[in-house]
This record gives structure tokens, C-alpha cells and sequence, in this order.
């Protein structure tokens, strides 16, 4: 590692950007700076240039053209975040599994009997939070149906 760290040092040096000291920072400074440059300058063109409405409805929230009803402020069941959770946790497992099988000739048998494993370990546990009922969507306690007026 050390004779590799010797070539870049000596190519750093043949192309102009210093011994490898704190003179290598400067690009970075640089980029840095740009970046900044380049943000500040679209926010003043987009202030200077950006349509300005003054009318009511131009305050008020909308979602595709109709006009909301209550409040935005809507309080979510524990349900979709479980199922959210779910979604995540099986989506990282679906990766592990398909990075396996880029490698399963490199694992041989061993690494095969390790991701069939795994693969049951999530069976299991997919039909575990299916018989607790986490996976389902309907609410444990309904709302009473609305009265009729006859």
C-alpha cells in the first residue's frame, strides 16, 4: 500500500498539486466555494425573475385542482408505519439475497445452505406477522356505521 501511496504522491507532484502536504485541499476549497456561488445565484435569479400572484386562491391548498377537505393534520394508524417498517426490512433482505446470488458460485454449497437459511428465516417470520395480524389493514376496532333518521 505505502509504494502505492508513493506513485500517486509522485504523479501529484508531476502534474503541479504540491508534495501531498495541505496543498492537495485546494480543489476542494474551490469546488466548495462554486457550489456556493452557484446556489446563491439561482436564488437571486429565481427571486428577481419568479412570478409574483397576490390573488386569495394563490394561498390556499390544493391538491390536482380540488379543494381539500379537514384538516392536513391527519393522524396516521400504527399499522402503516408497521407495514412501512415491513417494507424496509424485507426490501434490505431482498438485496442481501440478490447480492448472494451474484456471488453463489464463490460461496459453493456452504454459502447456498447459509441463503436457504436465511431465505426460511424470512418465510418464518412472513408468516408469523401474517397470523399476528401486523400485516393487515384493516382497523381493530371499527367505527360504529352512522345512524340513519327514518
Amino acid at each position: 500500500m505505502r509504494a502505492w501511496d508513493g506513485v500517486v504522491q509522485q504523479k501529484a507532484y508531476a502534474i503541479g498539486l504540491g508534495d501531498g502536504s495541505s496543498n492537495m485541499m485546494w480543489p476542494l476549497v474551490v469546488y466548495f466555494v462554486l457550489v456556493l456561488l452557484l446556489v446563491a445565484v439561482m436564488l437571486l435569479v429565481s427571486h428577481v425573475l419568479g412570478q409574483r400572484h397576490l390573488s386569495p386562491a394563490t394561498a390556499s391548498p390544493y391538491e390536482a385542482g380540488i379543494v381539500s377537505e379537514g384538516s392536513a393534520r391527519l393522524r396516521f394508524s400504527a399499522n402503516f408505519y408497521l407495514i412501512a417498517m415491513f417494507f424496509v426490512v424485507f426490501d434490505v433482505e431482498a438485496v442481501i439475497l440478490f447480492s448472494w446470488a451474484i456471488a453463489a458460485r464463490e460461496g459453493g454449497w456452504a454459502g447456498f445452505w447459509e441463503a436457504a437459511i436465511f431465505a426460511g428465516i424470512l418465510l418464518v417470520t412472513l408468516f408469523y406477522l401474517a397470523r399476528v395480524g401486523a400485516l393487515n389493514w384493516a382497523s381493530s376496532n371499527p367505527r360504529p356505521a352512522a345512524k340513519v333518521r327514518r
